[in-house]
């Protein structure tokens, strides 16, 4: 299975652990994310906004969810044993909400991990600094019709020779955005659809966009990132390098013309 999973995760920049924690424990979310936006589930009249952001849940389902012994599995498999940090709480979630206003938030991008001295947007650089992988928590179900995250696949393998000129510091994701969505235009798309419980775990350099939501169901979600416990690394003595670090350095290699 790891072999299978390593794979796909290579080819593809993601893998969708279905059932990755119990649908009851996404429902226990579900809840507390209810609770967070001061709206009525069984009434649209409240839902005010088409995305809904809330920060930082670490409440007991919450850490359950990232903590299934599926998931330190994968972990192991993607980025190495005793490469990644546990966590506890699940970052930040985009609730999104059937709205006729567009979101301003649905460009395609990747996803900055840190702020370089002076600077107070988001940056990414080669080693994708703090940031092991990119993860999509499901906690409502998601069809195509529900605002489901739209992904490149495979262009996880386009951004690494956009972010090599940038050196160590890198550069914003708003910098980065229009040229990872260049770069990546020619990939075919794919969506993170799923039931509640469901997990994609993608590369950092994953080429992905949210969208507007002119469905009837909510979709509850959290994209927090896992942390390494050390920092990538593109050059190893020996050679044992983890899926994320060999999918940069194949994006890397020369392309046939």
């Amino acid at each position: 299975m790891d072999d299978e999973l390593v794979e796909r995760f290579l080819e593809d920049g993601f893998v969708k652990i279905e059932g990755a924690f119990p649908p009851r424990v996404a429902e226990h979310c579900a809840r507390l994310l209810w609770r967070e936006t001061g709206y009525d589930p069984a009434d649209p009249g409240t839902w005010k906004d088409p995305v809904h952001w809330v920060y930082d849940m670490a409440q007991g389902p919450f850490a359950a969810a990232v903590n299934s012994p599926v998931l330190h599995e994968a972990f192991d498999a993607l980025v190495g044993a005793d490469r990644w940090m546990s966590r506890y709480s699940l970052g930040t979630f985009p609730l999104r909400f059937p709205h006729e206003e567009e979101p301003d938030d649905a460009g395609w991008h990747i996803e900055g991990s840190y702020a370089p001295e002076g600077t107070t947007l988001p940056h990414t650089n080669l080693r994708s600094r703090d940031r092991a992988l990119l993860m999509l928590f499901l906690f409502s179900e998601v069809t195509e019709a529900d605002a489901p995250t739209r992904i490149r696949v495979g262009s996880h393998l386009d951004v690494p020779p956009v972010l090599e000129p940038y050196g160590e510091d890198g550069a914003s994701f708003l910098e980065l955005g229009p040229k990872v969505d260049a770069a990546s235009a020619h990939r075919p798309l794919a969506y993170a659809t799923g039931r509640p419980g469901d997990v994609y775990l993608c590369h950092p350099f994953l080429v992905h966009a949210a969208q507007p939501h002119h469905g009837t169901r909510p979709r509850f979600m959290a994209q927090p990132p896992l942390h390494p416990a050390e920092q990538l690394q593109l050059e190893r003595a020996d050679g044992d390098y983890s899926a994320v670090e060999f999918a940069i350095r194949r994006g890397l290699e020369p392309r046939e013309a």
